[in-house]
């Protein structure tokens, strides 16, 4: 999501029952569209995908043992282009990074940068962010989740496939270690009330702003700032981040 305006993560809702999981109750975190492959972005996908690619068939990931090591964990759902992504992998190489993306040409790109600088503290996923968490991703594995920009569906009617809703946020809370962080972050103003609403009803979290900012706080030093962000701020736009952590 950090390299391009309202991306990918959107949910919308369908006819299943209401104890069935997330993904197959119609409610998915993307909305494809298509895309040209560069040759670089090809060579991600055909070359580096096999070293650092994930998918659903991989079951249930022991993270220890996928990255080798004992480290913190985050996850980012929908990296967009991947450049904020990457930009972390590299600062913080005692970090291990999962990305979930579904488009080709931003996974393709992360991939390429990611085996260019010998990254091996990323991995990836190309599918569906709430299968992911659902069936590949233990309990309490987590040590931040963060969710940049994603597609606000700003008309009402279409409020109901903002992937932000209290399944999604109960479903992270449980993939989040006791102190663990959801930080989201988004441009629209009416999207930030709309999160700040869903989290101080969501159980198990505490708002970890202060008094003179909250809901919000200021963009953290460690979220890097996207092109489409300093576009938005020479414009005079917006940016409101939420930081919660879970503490229960």
């Amino acid at each position: 999501m950090s390299d391009q305006p309202h991306d990918n993560v959107t949910s919308s809702t369908g006819p299943e029952g209401p104890d069935a999981p997330l993904h197959r109750r119609g409610i998915k975190s993307y909305v494809l569209r298509a895309g040209r492959m560069t040759q670089a972005q090809t060579r991600g996908l055909e070359d580096v995908w096999p070293r650092l690619g994930l998918t659903l068939a991989d079951g249930r990931q022991d993270l220890d043992a996928l990255f080798g090591r004992q480290a913190p964990r985050v996850l980012e759902i929908g990296f967009g282009m991947g450049a904020s992504l990457i930009e972390q992998a590299e600062s913080h190489p005692e970090t291990d990074f999962i990305g979930i993306e579904v488009h080709a040409p931003g996974v393709g790109k992360l991939l390429d940068e990611a085996d260019k600088r010998g990254l091996g503290n990323i991995r990836v996923y190309r599918e569906d962010a709430l299968a992911v968490l659902e069936q590949c991703l233990p309990e309490a594995s987590l040590d931040t989740l963060q969710l940049f920009f994603p597609d606000p569906w700003p008309k009402k009617k279409h409020h109901k496939r903002r992937i932000v809703q209290p399944a999604f946020v109960e479903l992270i809370r449980t993939r989040l270690k006791v102190g663990g962080t959801l930080h989201m972050a988004t441009d629209w103003q009416a999207y930030a009330e709309w999160m700040a609403e869903v989290m101080e009803a969501a159980p198990g979290y505490a708002n970890t702003a202060s008094p003179d900012t909250a809901p919000y706080v200021p963009r953290p030093s460690f979220r890097p700032l996207t092109k489409f962000e300093a576009r938005g701020e020479r414009l005079g736009h917006g940016v409101w981040d939420l930081l919660y952590r879970r503490c229960a």
